[in-house]
């Protein structure tokens, strides 16, 4: 018991019921490009939907990298993502949409760390706003504003004409190129009909987006305008109860972000996001407490902008309401806004590129993944895969498909993409912490509405995914039971047997369409070259889960006496788990030794501790040998079996 000074009562409470966890085994991670998204960022996405709606629509340089992780997807929910672009200098890299159409900067904001440590207060030249990420995508945007009560509707100068089914509409005494942007709402004629405004010509003429149908005014007064997005709000903007409660007034304003061009969201001028009451004031909140500033509202809701400088309307825009500040211009008549521009998606992304999208994936203690997809296949990045991330982290497996070039269109003598596979796996190293697969599948894009060669590998990893959720991982993926591959119009090459033998010599894995049985997983190799039981998919697997688990458990170990006590509670942790495994078919049988055979005083000096932990694995079945004997009316089978 704890000392104690004087007497009394002390009550301790100990915990000997740790476990052997159990541990995730389903969780991909590839680094591609795509439109839009973060860069050099882990997103986890759960589903194709949520694919397209963080990272964007393939297109013909994108394809190969979404379906890839679109087909993992099709197998589980467990995906992280890491975009990559072209950062190689500033004609062929990618950047950020910006407002200011009389720049042409290159801007790179590659995600929010990136923003928050280098742009978040402000850059100059580029508009108050820019695209949140690079991309073409972004000059697809539009965003508006309305910062006054007098930008919200006014009342116009002079007398404007109205002629049925004209779209020009002509004034005196006006000042249209001041008081009215395009896109503003007018209420024309004697009924108020609302008619938008395309364009302002001059002081005194204006072009509708439609015709006036009505009864011809030749001059009507007091035309009411309004902002083109009024209706999207139940009121103007004014004083914020925040504002008001410290002498501060004019901070709110309304935000509308559009999709101009209609590319993100298939209709032109499509309201993405809409943010009512926000407020100029850096210290504003909302009733329930929430920041109401309008420059961290948008940071950190919008999907789409990034704030980058305060519009040149905003008096005092950042201030304190705190100090009875009179924020914006009382006499702002029009809504502030800007068209997005010089958005690129820059050249392909270059191996270095992938690289560092991969590094993402390094650190076991950051993220949690078991397969790395590698997309198209590419050398630079498979060996990187296996050597600098499975091979580091131990426990997960680089999947990789061969090039394009190896088993698509290759033209030539009978066996040709057999041989090039081979030429690529031979320029890759041993590991049983890499499965390579045969070639790839020809798949629909219903996106673009083509057919499209994909690589196999996301499959490869899938099929080993639902293995998890079906069975365990120490089970087999291939074959007709669990090896059925998805979204098959056909294979880029059907291997015959004898082709199957030369790549299975080889270390890869055919992927086979049987008439009628469907396109299956034929094979269960890691590219061990060494002759082991690690060189299969599911003792390789075994051993990843037994590793993660046990190892995870005997953390809690650390810093405990090395003596008989602490021993046996790790045998007692460790030996009913692999009883469990055994159970399930995992291994044949096992052996804990941890004891003072291996825990001898010289490793207890060193203050280390050893658990040696023995395993027979289960092996799969690879070869069937059926022998028929045929045999006379009169022989007894006993004398005969065992004897062929």
């Amino acid at each position: 018991m704890p000392f104690q000074v004087s007497p009394g009562v002390n009550v301790s409470e100990i915990d000997l019921t740790t476990i052997v966890p159990a541990v995730s085994t389903t969780e991909g991670g590839i680094a591609g490009h795509f439109i839009w998204g973060p860069v050099q960022q882990r997103v986890l996405i759960d589903s194709e939907d949520n694919l397209v709606n963080q990272f964007g629509r393939p297109n013909s340089n994108t394809a190969s990298d979404f379906f890839t992780a679109s087909s993992f997807l099709g197998y589980g929910n467990k995906l992280y993502v890491v975009r990559v672009i072209n950062e190689a200098g500033t004609t062929s890299n990618a950047r950020n949409a910006i407002t200011n159409s009389s720049n042409t900067q290159n801007t790179i904001i590659k995600n929010s760390d990136d923003y928050d440590t280098n742009y978040s207060s402000g850059i100059a030249g580029v508009g108050s706003f820019v695209a949140k990420f690079p991309g073409e995508l972004g000059n697809s945007l539009r965003w508006s504003m309305c910062p006054t009560a007098n930008a919200w509707q006014t009342t116009l100068s002079g007398t404007l004409g109205f002629t049925n089914n004209s779209i020009t509409v002509t004034g005196s005494g006006t000042s249209f190129s001041s008081q009215i942007l395009a896109g503003d709402i007018l209420l024309a004629g004697p009924d108020r009909t609302p008619v938008h405004v395309a364009s302002v010509t001059n002081a005194t003429s204006l072009i509708l987006s439609t015709k006036y149908v009505g009864n011809t005014v030749a001059a009507q007064s007091s035309v009411t305008r309004r902002w083109e997005f009024y209706n999207y709000f139940d009121a103007a903007p004014g004083t914020s109860p925040y504002a008001a409660k410290y002498q501060s007034s004019g901070d709110e304003l309304h935000m509308v972000i559009v999709d101009e061009d209609g590319r993100i969201s298939g209709r032109a001028n499509t309201v993405l996001e809409r943010y009512a009451g926000l407020s100029k004031a850096s210290d504003a909140i909302t009733d329930d407490g929430t920041g109401n500033y309008y420059k961290n509202v948008i940071n950190e809701r919008s999907q789409w902008l990034w704030w980058t400088a305060h519009t040149p309307g905003f008096v005092n825009g950042g201030k304190a309401a705190v100090n009875a500040v009179t924020f914006g211009n009382g006499a702002q008549s029009r809504a502030i806004g800007g068209d997005l521009e010089y958005g690129r998606d820059g050249a392909a992304p270059r191996s270095a590129d992938y690289l560092v999208g991969f590094d993402k994936f390094k650190n076991p203690e950051e993220v949690d993944v078991s397969f790395i997809l590698t997309g198209e296949g590419n050398q630079t990045k498979a060996v990187h895969a296996i050597n600098n991330i499975a091979e580091v982290r131990k426990d997960c497996i680089a999947v990789i498909s061969p090039r394009r070039s190896d088993v698509v269109n290759n033209i030539g003598y009978v066996g040709k993409s057999t041989d090039d596979s081979i030429t690529f796996r031979n320029l890759l190293p041993s590991s049983s912490y890499a499965v390579l697969d045969s070639g790839y599948k020809y798949m629909y894009d219903k996106y673009n509405d083509l057919y499209r060669y994909v690589p196999l590998n996301g499959d490869t990893a899938g099929l080993m995914v639902r293995t998890d959720s079906e069975r365990d991982p120490w089970f087999s993926p291939a074959g007709f039971n669990r090896g059925q591959v998805k979204n098959v119009i056909k294979l880029s090459t059907n291997p015959t047997k004898a082709e199957r033998d030369q790549l299975y010599k080889n270390g890869i894995n055919p992927v086979v369409t049987f008439p009628g049985q469907g396109t299956v997983l034929f094979g269960d190799k890691t590219l061990l070259s060494k002759p082991s039981a690690f060189d299969r998919i599911n003792v390789r697997r075994l051993f990843i889960t037994l590793e993660k688990a046990i190892s995870t458990a005997a953390k809690f170990t650390l810093f405990e006496f090395n003596d008989e006590f602490t021993r046996a509670q790790f045998r007692n942790l460790v030996e009913p788990f692999l009883r469990d495994v055994q159970g399930r078919r995992g291994i044949y049988d096992f052996r804990v030794i941890c004891d003072e055979t291996n825990n001898t005083p010289e490793v207890i000096d060193r203050n280390e501790f050893v658990g040696d932990i023995y395993v027979k694995p289960a092996r799969s079945i690879n070869f069937i040998q059926l022998n028929f004997v045929a045999v006379r009316t009169g022989v007894e089978f006993s004398e005969i079996v065992g004897n062929f």
